[in-house]
């Protein structure tokens, strides 16, 4: 009796000494329990909600005693942005990539949209642009040629290629922003794109390695300033100073 039980006892313990080195045999998929990671969360101990964190509204018109007529002085939408180009408050923000005029109906429509789609408790907004102050002239329909300047019709903001046009902060990621920040700058009269901290520093910085690693000798710079077969004749003081790389109120981000 007890060989039978011994028998069948040492049966059982010889198969499930082999049951691994079956699976292992068959190569079957061995489940296992885990924990899942999660990346670290952001850490906003640095960012300070301000009292009032919506965008201000912004004045149609200058509060000026004596309004004065201007000139076109399209310098004023050429080139290189050199102020606020760069972030002062938020991690994000739409940068213009392209010169242009904003008018108040642009500013309403941006003011309206970010402050409607935004939560006031972990997100502020600042405006990077001053109120409109440049003066547009127009004249009257059905008027003859002459007779003068026309008369102010409305006042625009005039913005430079480079330039941030509103920054967004708080205690937010750019995942949460950046649908409202896209569908504002669909709507800018000029080219524009959503930026945070880290992707314009980025772009600063491979704007620079191009400069440095250029393998090419003959720049725009140098070919403009030594007037090779005579290109000064048709390049303008503009063109000599940005060398080459702002065609008008264009960027042109391919020019070393």
């Amino acid at each position: 009796m007890f060989s039978v039980f011994r028998r069948v006892f040492s049966g059982l313990a010889s198969r499930t000494l082999q049951a691994p080195a079956l699976l292992q045999q068959q190569d079957l998929k061995v489940l296992s329990a885990g924990l899942k990671t999660y990346d670290v969360p952001p850490d906003y101990s640095d960012v300070v909600l301000p009292d009032r964190p919506k965008l201000k509204f912004l004045n149609k018109v200058p509060n000026l005693k004596k309004a004065k007529k201007e000139m076109k002085k399209l310098r004023d939408i050429q080139g290189p942005a050199i102020s606020a180009n760069t972030f002062r408050w938020g991690q994000y923000g739409i940068l213009a990539m392209g010169g242009g005029y904003l008018h108040w109906g642009h500013m309403e429509m941006m003011r309206l949209t970010i402050n409607r789609r935004m939560d006031s408790r972990t997100t502020f907004a600042r405006w990077r642009i001053n109120a409109p102050y440049k003066p547009i002239t127009r004249k009257g329909l059905g008027q003859r040629m002459g007779g003068g300047k026309g008369a102010i019709d409305h006042y625009v903001t005039p913005v430079k290629c480079g330039r941030l046009i509103v920054e967004v902060g708080g205690h937010i990621e750019l995942g949460e922003v950046e649908s409202v920040l896209k569908e504002v700058a669909k709507k800018l009269p000029f080219p524009a794109k959503v930026v945070s901290r880290e992707s314009l520093a980025a772009m600063q910085q491979e704007q620079a390695e191009m400069e440095a690693n250029n393998q090419n000798p003959w720049t725009f710079k140098r070919i403009a300033r030594s007037n090779m077969l005579g290109i000064r004749k048709v390049l303008s003081p503009f063109d000599l100073h940005n060398h080459g790389r702002y065609t008008g109120k264009f960027f042109n981000p391919d020019r070393v």
